[in-house]
């Protein structure tokens, strides 16, 4: 394939609610180049963008995938991104490489969760995006009126800047045509799904309908543009060749936000889209600077004070600095995405930000401060790379094996350090324990778990201190049984998942004092050690406060340490269901000793014995963890969230509107949240979302901490006198 330069290229994030058709029309539009000889299906793995096997298998993307069609002397990059909810996060992952996104809308569902929440992360980085009204093929959205109330809706929701630029063609044949409203020219298709449509003149019931949207489409282009306004006042209308330079510079400025029509399954618009693309979307060239931070090192003479010259120390400042996409400009790669692939290895995806890369190049890792060599230079269709010999600036490339390169590093022209700030994930919100099956499993878990954490930001893995289990930690659910099937299938790690223990503590509630005296003889040296505490409650988040008030050298300086280890270790062990006792404080204020029989071990032993008697009596108690839960989804689930929440003995602390519906922040006990996320699926039709974090420790009802003490596995070894 050829190089092609920054005015020559498009990249554009395909983005929408899961089900929208994202990744079909895709493919309809890789068929209408001749990017492919057949036309690919999602059903059946043969759409370009979808070749994971998880994902063909749950006929849902789940992460970005990149593809590239050659369209009438430019290259349209187009990266695929997921629309359900639990990996949605990848779509703003992928607007930091692109200049514009589609933004695909079903004909029959409208605009739903998950195309605001993509929307509204355009919106965040001022990202221009035209809207696809997708499947259109479908017979319930076949009518004008739906048609027209669907552009109603969006403007609604996203103002009056959405205007068609096309109208659908409809009729006993179904959908097989568009209006332009530019050229006031119709295109009709055939159905053997080619994709290329024949222009015609607009049929007849449609040409009063396409008269009004057009003056509609020219008086908003005009708006704010005194010239054109002028010429739309002295004219009646804006010539074709301006009003396609207006349209191109009001989608750049997001000022206009066009409507187009598709179907990806019968291949309908989808040579017009891309025309579209060529003609209005904006390219590399035209992006405005990027910011970066650049690190700069200051000569200093040794006192802290910049001087010319040779100086005996450096001083490193850090500045924001402006990039342009250009050739000239010194190269800097920011790499937005990692895969991992059975046979290749690691392969990393990356946007050319400036200057031009060539293959076999050696470029630096700012991030990691490593060297590494760019061999095997790809531009990917899918999962197949076509090898490239250079990538000018604006391009998307990729190259496999870099040997410390993650996603979100900055790399390029070691003269020219820079940082590119890196799109930060959400926290995961759900964790399950994870169990290997066998000795070899427990071997290969961690090396596959941390290939899969490098190609997705969502997974989380880490062993628990307290429970010792091994927890992995996603963004739900199906997000997690995901993670599984690719540990079996890809790494050959079989793995049992199970809810995981919830981090109980234990702590008291009143004050108490007891002493503790080991004593033990044996022949030849005994073992004496003889002390006296109190315990008292402390806020919670307090942890154990030691304090030594021995006068008098009851306890002799060098025992006091082995007095405080017993304790610690005591509350660790638990008292009433094995779980670690916090928030107290222990006060050590008299005890004995024996010149002879003494030692460090004695005095441990000593504390832990007054430790237990203390607990006994200052009215031990459960703590469970409290989550800080906030619940977003549309209005007309709330009754329904607000009874679950009170069901899982959750604490509704205030409820807002939004621009998709109304968000719920609640505290809810951990225990009450393991299974949130498939209950929040139901409840929701699966368009609510929800993240949590860990606030606060609170008491456990008296009825739930008996059963909690029934069945936790008690602390063994009582200390003896």
């Amino acid at each position: 394939m050829r190089v092609y330069t920054g005015s020559d290229i498009r990249n554009v994030a395909v983005v929408g609610h899961a089900h929208s058709g994202k990744t079909s029309l895709i493919a309809a539009m890789l068929h209408a180049a001749k990017m492919t000889p057949e036309l690919g299906r999602v059903e059946d793995g043969s759409a370009v963008t979808a070749y994971d096997d998880e994902e063909v298998a749950r006929q849902t993307t789940m992460s970005n995938a990149v593809a590239f069609a050659e369209w009438s002397g430019v290259k349209v990059n187009l990266v695929d991104t997921p629309g359900f909810h639990m990996f949605v996060h990848e779509a703003r992952t992928a607007m930091m490489p692109v200049e514009s996104a589609l933004v695909v809308v079903n004909a029959c569902s409208g605009v739903e969760t998950m195309t605001d929440r993509v929307w509204k992360y355009a919106t965040e980085v001022a990202l221009p995006r035209a809207i696809v009204v997708n499947q259109l093929d479908h017979p319930k959205a076949d009518s004008r009126i739906g048609r027209d109330q669907m552009i109603e809706a969006m403007q609604a929701r996203w103002g009056r800047q959405v205007v068609p630029i096309e109208l659908p063609i409809v009729d006993e044949k179904g959908f097989h045509g568009v209006v332009d409203l530019v050229t006031m020219k119709a295109y009709l298709y055939q159905p053997n799904g080619n994709g290329r449509g024949e222009p015609g003149p607009i049929p007849p019931a449609l040409e009063n309908d396409a008269q009004k949207a057009h003056e509609a489409l020219v008086e908003l282009v005009a708006e704010g543009k005194d010239e054109l306004m002028e010429e739309f006042f002295r004219e009646g209308t804006i010539p074709e060749e301006h009003l396609i330079a207006a349209l191109h510079e009001a989608i750049r400025e997001d000022r206009i936000f066009p409507v187009l029509y598709t179907s990806g399954l019968r291949n309908v618009g989808t040579d017009h889209l891309l025309d579209f693309l060529k003609i209005y979307a904006p390219a590399p060239a035209e992006r405005v600077p990027i910011a970066a931070r650049a690190a700069r090192t200051t000569a200093t003479n040794g006192n802290g004070e910049a001087k010319a010259g040779d100086g005996l120390a450096a001083l490193a400042h850090e500045e924001m600095v402006m990039r342009r996409m250009d050739d000239k400009e010194p190269l800097a790669l920011y790499v937005y995405k990692t895969m991992s692939d059975p046979f290749t290895g690691k392969i990393s995806f990356f946007k050319v930000v400036s200057g031009v890369v060539k293959n076999d190049m050696t470029v630096q890792n700012f991030t990691r401060h490593e060297q590494e060599r760019l061999a095997h230079l790809s531009v990917m269709q899918g999962r197949k790379p076509a090898e490239i010999p250079e990538l000018h600036a604006g391009d998307l490339g990729a190259v496999p094996k870099l040997r410390s390169t993650l996603s979100g590093d900055t790399l390029g022209d070691r003269q020219h350090e820079i940082f590119l700030e890196a799109v930060t994930a959400p926290e995961p919100v759900m964790t399950y324990a994870i169990e290997p099956k066998s000795r070899a499993d427990e071997d290969k878990l961690a090396p596959a778990l941390h290939k899969l954490m490098e190609e997705d930001s969502m997974v989380r893995f880490y062993r628990d201190p307290q429970t010792n289990e091994f927890l992995v930690a996603g963004s739900g659910q199906t997000h997690i049984e995901a993670i599984v099937s690719k540990l079996k299938k890809r790494y050959h790690t079989e793995v049992t998942l199970k809810a995981p223990k919830v981090p109980y503590r234990e702590t008291i509630r009143g004050c108490a004092e007891a002493q503790g005296r080991h004593k033990k003889q044996t022949g030849g040296h005994g073992q004496f050690g003889d002390c006296k505490i109190r315990l008292e409650p402390l806020p919670r988040g307090s942890g154990i406060v030691f304090a030594n008030e021995i006068f008098g050298g009851a306890i002799p300086r060098q025992f006091v340490p082995a007095v405080e280890k017993g304790i610690h270790e005591s509350a660790a062990r638990g008292f009433l269901a094995g779980y670690p006792v916090v928030d107290f404080k222990v006060t050590v204020f008299d005890g004995s000793y024996h010149d002879v029989d003494s030692s460090e071990m004695s005095f441990k032993l000593a504390a832990r014995i007054a430790f237990r008697k203390c607990m006994e009596q200052a009215k031990p108690s459960l703590l469970e963890p409290v989550m800080r839960v906030e619940i977003e989804a549309p209005d007309e689930f709330s009754g329904a969230l607000l009874a679950d929440l009170n069901s899982r003995r959750g604490r509704v602390q205030g409820m807002d509107s939004s621009d998709t519906g109304t968000v719920v922040r609640a505290e809810v006990p951990m225990a009450e949240m393991l299974n949130y996320g498939s209950s929040l699926t139901s409840i929701t039709q699966g368009r609510g979302s929800f993240r949590m974090d860990m606030d606060h420790y609170d008491v456990v009802p008296q009825h739930l901490s008996e059963k909690i003490m029934a069945t936790a596995k008690r602390p063994v070894g009582d200390e003896e006198e």
